[in-house]
């Protein structure tokens, strides 16, 4: 018992005068109009220990003793610290917003984190709530609508990529866009957009695979980082942060509907956290999101591209019946599922464990064109009922997509070095099924289901990144290793052999492969704060990959503030994009519309002896120089404006040929006609590096906050986009099918990267708080698209620009429920409708009403969307 006591008595000698000094402290955080801000953080300066407000805003925090300082903390506004004198002061924090200029950015400097102002290149910062208030439902489409020079459009009626949807900054196409997640390079899809689509050719990241409720923010990095980040980043950058709070859970649900009763979707979004021993965390997000077709088919009097007249005594009837041709055009069935977790926790004062990591499953239904009655036959009637007239039938292309992404690191000191070691690996695997259809060969033994085959691309990534800060000099050096694997896997014999299934010949075995390669970076970067006002930096990559050999690629950029509000920057940057492993190994036989008719073509990889032998060289990098220059100005704390022009030159860019056919003679035969015949095709593509381009333009941001309007305060924001492509000098073809009279990338393949996506797009947003209510409203500008004729210029179609208009409402019910409603495109507006101009493949015979190969914002019309929110 005296042992127990003598010990008691020596824990109340540690801890009792703590216990007795410790005061409590209660106040609240506000924003500036007054207004709670609930789950915000309030930190004891001294101590770092801190407390969450609730849902009304109030704290409560234990301190030792007095004077204390205090600091509140709450995302898109200032800190602010105020000290404390004794425990029955009424503590009030009252943040101001956030000047955007003022922001943090990690994004486009590798060794010191600096503010949008003092950044020597153009970045956007985006929160989920910025994402939020554009009304769209995944991530690729709200960048779409709140970067300018971000573009992606849903497509229709072109297999795989009706599900991935091409996006691309600048206008530089999909591929030269670098997507990372937490500063993590994010894997490629396993997609090659080899549809008449824009960005056809091209490969991307699967920008659905992120669900925007697990992303913190995202910053846009408007500059070439090629020297900083490696291949794919000609363009820019953009970086995923994903979100670290433990303060709540957060429900979301959101449906709707287009004005014409399709479309229904329905989203569940569950974010939550936890911390770690009250020093790490981890945050989890699960999204489900279920996406219903819409149809907007063309409704054509007559069928031209088949040969059929609506008054054809024996189809007529079923012409009459089927005004659409039996199309279904549009957005089409897909459901979502994901789970995020990002998470750290502290080893020592110096060290932190960190992991985070994705899993994203995605299943789909797109449709290809109706098999007409007249055009392939089933005397079997295998897709219909017994007894019943044989209508036709239209295939449905369904993929199953499953990306993942997982990381782990560990950041400390080494050696007075700030240093971070990480492993990442991804993937993107996509199954494709087509169902409803039927191989004509096989007759009455043919499925009416197919398993065609599908692609997988996977990564290894290894970094090692290392800065530190000497007086006015930070330097920062590392290097990334990385695996690549691609893989093509056949489908089921019945789906390849004979003509194939209508829609998409599976697959092959002599087209399954499984190839992979390695690559080692170094780079080195240096920033030199000459004075206060004057900043020089640059920086140096060397890579070298085991397929092609090596790049050298570098940055020198700067920047000088005139005064506190007033700065100009500078950059010029070699650039190089590694040619996709899809692109060197890719092959398969497709069903397309060709010389009016629909018929097999044959993609080639760029191995294939058959290309080589036509003087097709091996893939090699494209390279780039990029100069841009710009000026941000800001006046107090609610205005600030950028303006930012850039010139890019892209050198051998990789193309996907047009169509390589028969030239019409039939009394001899080329080359390039050989092994169409020995491949039982009537036309071939295959990638190769052929065209230079020149992209100019200017990017501009004003944004104003808080102009008071009767009770509420305005807040709109102005950005813009203006650029122009050009090629540059002629198209490499190669001398054997120049010599046979070639094209291989003739006027309408030109289209897709001079004039598929809108040069100009202009964003005017405003949002209007008043108390517990909010109003968004809304006005994008989609400048005009030229969808160009092959080879006749008077059948050029351009397609005029038009502004989408979305308004929303919120409201806050208590500081833990809100609700919004939002419309999107309100004045009900669609691309102008295809005119044929005697050239019926533009609309497939009246198929399609809208444009499809070239695109601005899709063709929905008029949708209707309402949510909830849940805090808790």
């Amino acid at each position: 018992m005296r042992f127990n006591q003598f010990i008691l008595g020596v824990l109340f000698m540690i801890i009792g005068p703590a216990v007795m000094n410790a005061q409590t402290v209660k106040g609240i955080v506000t924003d500036e109009n007054g207004q709670a801000l609930p789950y915000s953080n309030v930190v004891d300066k001294a101590t770092s220990l801190g407390v969450t407000t609730d849902g009304n805003g109030n704290f409560e925090i234990t301190v030792k003793g007095f004077p204390v300082t205090l600091i509140a903390k709450y995302v898109g506004y200032q800190n602010k610290n105020i000290e404390v004198a004794n425990a029955n002061a009424a503590i009030v924090f009252k943040l101001d917003p956030t000047n955007s200029l003022d922001e943090v950015v990690v994004t486009g400097n590798r060794s010191k984190v600096r503010s949008v102002l003092n950044s020597a290149v153009p970045i956007d910062k985006l929160y989920a709530e910025d994402l939020k208030s554009s009304g769209q439902v995944t991530f690729d489409k709200m960048l779409a609508y709140k970067i300018p020079s971000f573009n992606s459009s849903s497509q229709a009626i072109s297999d795989a990529t009706a599900h991935f949807d091409p996006a691309d900054l600048r206008g530089l196409g999909p591929s030269r866009t670098l997507v990372l997640v937490n500063g993590k390079r994010k894997n490629q899809s396993a997609l090659v957009y080899i549809n008449d689509t824009p960005g056809k050719g091209e490969v991307g990241t699967d920008m659905k695979s992120i669900p925007f409720s697990a992303i913190e923010r995202v910053e846009v990095l408007r500059d070439g980082a090629s020297s900083q980040y490696g291949s794919d980043a000609i363009a820019g950058v953009v970086n995923i942060i994903l979100k670290k709070q433990t303060n709540f859970t957060e429900v979301s649900l959101t449906s709707g509907v287009t004005s014409q009763g399709d479309g229904f979707n329905f989203g569940a979004d569950f974010n939550s956290g936890f911390k770690i021993a009250d020093k790490g965390f981890v945050n989890f997000n699960l999204s489900y999101l279920d996406q219903n077709r819409t149809n907007r088919a063309g409704k054509p009097g007559k069928d031209d591209l088949f040969g059929v007249a609506s008054n054809d005594a024996q189809w007529g009837d079923w012409l009459s019946r089927n005004p659409d041709l039996g199309m279904t055009i549009g957005l089409p069935d897909s459901k979502m599922g994901a789970l995020v977790v990002n998470a750290e926790y502290p080893l020592s004062d110096i060290t932190t464990l960190y992991a985070f990591g994705d899993v994203n499953i995605r299943k789909g239904t797109s449709f290809a064109l109706y098999r007409a009655p007249y055009w392939v036959s089933d005397p079997n009637n295998l897709l219909h009922d017994a007894g019943t007239t044989y209508n036709g039938f239209q295939p449905t292309f369904n993929t199953d997509v499953f990306d993942n992404l997982g990381s782990i690191g560990i950041k400390s000191t080494l050696f007075g070095f700030n240093s971070d070691f990480s492993l990442t690996a991804g993937s993107n695997k996509v199954d494709y099924t087509v169902r409803n259809s039927l191989n004509v060969s096989l007759g009455a033994n043919s499925p009416t289901e197919f398993d065609t085959g599908g692609y997988t691309f996977s990564q290894l990534v290894g970094n090692a990144d290392f800065s530190r800060t000497f007086d006015k000099v930070t330097f920062g050096f590392g290097t990334e290793l990385r695996r690549e694997q691609f893989e093509a896997r056949a489908g089921q014999e019945e789906s390849y052999v004979g003509g194939g299934a209508q829609s998409f010949p599976g697959l092959q075995p002599a087209n399954a492969l499984k190839k992979d390669r390695s690559n080692v970076g170094v780079y080195t970067t240096l920033d030199y704060d000459v004075s206060e006002a004057f900043l020089i930096g640059g920086s140096i990559r060397y890579e070298n990959y085991s397929d092609f050999g090596d790049n050298l690629s570098w940055k020198v950029n700067s920047r000088y503030k005139l005064n506190n509000d007033i700065v100009v920057r500078a950059s010029y940057s070699t650039g190089f994009r590694a040619p996709a492993l899809h692109q060197i190994y890719l092959s398969n036989i497709q069903t397309l519309v060709s010389g009016g008719t629909v018929s097999n073509q044959g993609t080639f990889n760029n191995i294939d002896p058959a290309v080589r032998e036509l003087g097709v060289p091996q893939l090699d990098a494209e390279t780039s120089r990029n100069a841009s220059t710009g000026i941000t100005f800001r006046s107090g704390a609610n205005f600030s404006a950028s303006v930012d022009f850039y010139h890019i030159k892209v050198k051998d860019r990789v193309l996907f040929s047009g169509e390589v056919g028969f030239d019409g003679d039939d009394a001899t035969t080329n080359p390039v006609e050989e092994v169409l015949l020995d491949n039982d095709i009537t036309s071939m593509k295959f990638f190769i590096n052929a065209v230079n381009t020149k992209t100019k333009g200017v990017d501009v941001v004003l944004n104003y906050k808080n102009l008071e309007l009767g009770n509420g305060k305005l807040e709109f924001s102005l950005a813009s986009n203006i650029a122009t492509t050009k090629i540059d000098g002629q198209i490499a073809t190669p001398a054997i099918l120049k010599a046979n009279g070639y094209d291989i990338f003739n006027r309408k393949e030109q289209g897709r990267i001079l004039s598929a996506r809108p040069n100009t797009k202009i964003l005017l947003g405003t949002n209007y708080d008043l108390k517990k209510a909010s109003v968004i409203f809304n006005n994008t500008y989609f400048g005009e698209v030229t969808w160009q004729h092959a080879t006749d210029v008077s059948k050029d179609q351009t397609f005029a620009g038009k502004v989408i208009t979305d308004l929303g409402v919120s409201y806050k019910f208590t500081s833990t429920i809100s609700a919004n409603v939002m419309v999107n495109n309100l004045f009900n507006v669609y691309p102008d409708a295809i005119n044929t101009k005697g050239d019926v493949v533009t609309d497939l015979g009246g198929r399609f009403k809208y444009p499809w190969e070239v695109n601005q914002f899709g063709f929905s019309g008029t949708t209707f969307t309402a949510g909830l929110n849940f805090k808790f």
